[in-house]
């Protein structure tokens, strides 16, 4: 392996062939799939040759890149009140092991790696230093809890294990023992900051309430319509704009219908292109998820806009938002509070852009460039090619 000096000036020792496996179909949008790609995209910027492994939906249109290689194809399932896309066929098992002997990784780094089925064929067969990201959280164990006699050997396969965010070291470390790393989501700051040009159509004066999300029950989107609906008595200039894919829950359609709502916006799913065009277009971003969130990516788009964010206090958003500096935490499921919360920012729009502003300078810790980095450093600790490294940690443990 020869010396190469990546982007942030440093001499780096070590070209790494590495293995990126994600459980859920790349052809499907979601938090793990944009944190896949674009981990994988900035490590082979830098010089490392990356590989992403994950099942897709022949159906669905994907530009795929050389670097992806299609393995199983995917079924919906209910999980954590979303849909989770993930192959349930054991019959990848050969070509998995085939393409492992064939590239002889350097790093297998599975995001979710105790998800069915592909996470659980490449540990079975890896001979590579595995390294596993826990990304999800939910304040009931019982799914890990009840797959422990049967996961626990995969488990114990890892070298070294990387949490998202305190909420997810928490949920996994509480059935699954270890030394867990905390590495952030990192987001493409620049996308968002670069000044994109607001929407023409909605600059006419009214201040832009911005809900980006998918239209599920834990997005507690109920929550915002009841808020809504009541600011909107006095404050008639006002607008909700809602972007993202998915169908109104029966509770939200039923606001909707009884309180003849106006200025609401539904766009469905938007372009790359356009979401930040959308948070340009904002005055008040507000995420009312109502739990099992790991991670605000939405806060972190919201940031890098220099948009104050109102969101609900629950473990993974109060991890990234500090009440009274970047914006404004409010009790789940609290629409009362949520009230209040867009009048005082409603009201006071120094303060919102005083909030903006904190924010937009605090999320450059959640570049890109910075967390992959700490990545980078994590896998040569594991393989102990770090200097002064005493050997990997484990983040398997005794169980």
């Amino acid at each position: 392996m020869n010396n190469w000096r990546g982007s942030a000036g440093r001499v780096r020792e070590h070209c790494l062939k590495i293995a990126m496996v994600s459980p859920y179909d790349f052809t499907w949008p979601g938090g793990v799939t944009a944190h896949v790609t674009q981990l994988s995209r900035e490590l082979t910027r830098v010089g490392h040759d990356v590989q992403v492994l994950a099942p897709h939906s022949p159906s669905r249109e994907r530009e795929d890149g050389e670097n992806f290689v299609h393995l199983g194809r995917s079924v919906p399932l209910p999980s954590g009140g979303s849909i989770a896309r993930v192959s349930l066929s054991w019959w990848i098992y050969p070509k998995v092991r085939a393409l492992l002997r064939e590239e002889a990784f350097d790093i297998v780094h599975l995001h979710e790696p105790l998800a069915p089925i592909l996470p659980l064929c490449v540990l079975e067969f890896s001979q590579a230093v595995n390294i596993g990201t826990f990304h999800a959280s939910n304040q009931r164990q019982h799914l890990y809890r009840m797959s422990h006699p049967i996961i626990k050997r995969w488990h114990q396969r890892l070298h070294g294990g990387i949490a998202v965010s305190p909420a997810a070291r928490r949920y996994v470390s509480s059935v699954f023992p270890g030394d867990y790393k905390i590495i952030p989501n990192g987001i493409d700051v620049d996308r968002f900051a670069k000044d994109p040009a607001p929407l023409a159509e909605y600059q006419d004066g009214k201040t832009n309430i911005l809900f980006v999300g998918r239209l599920e029950r834990r997005k507690g989107l109920k929550y915002l319509l009841e808020a809504y609906a009541r600011v909107k008595w006095d404050r008639p200039d006002i607008r909700l704009l809602i972007v993202g894919p998915g169908n109104l829950d029966r509770d939200s359609q039923q606001i909707l219908s009884s309180r003849a709502l106006k200025d609401v916006v539904f766009t469905g799913r938007v372009s790359d292109e356009d979401l930040p065009r959308y948070y340009a277009t904002a005055d008040i971003c507000c995420s009312p998820a109502t739990g099992s969130e790991s991670f605000g990516y939405v806060l972190l788009e919201a940031m890098a806009s220099s948009k104050p964010v109102i969101a609900s206090n629950i473990d993974g958003y109060n991890a990234i938002i500090e009440h009274g500096r970047q914006g404004l935490l409010f009790p789940r499921k609290d629409s009362d509070a949520l009230s209040a919360s867009l009048i005082q920012l409603i009201d006071d729009p120094e303060l919102a852009l005083s909030m903006g502003s904190k924010g937009r300078k605090d999320v450059e810790q959640y570049r890109w460039e910075r967390v992959a980095g700490q990545v980078e450093d994590f896998y040569l600790t594991c393989s102990g090619l770090a200097p002064g490294n005493g050997g990997p940690p484990s983040a398997g443990g005794s169980e």
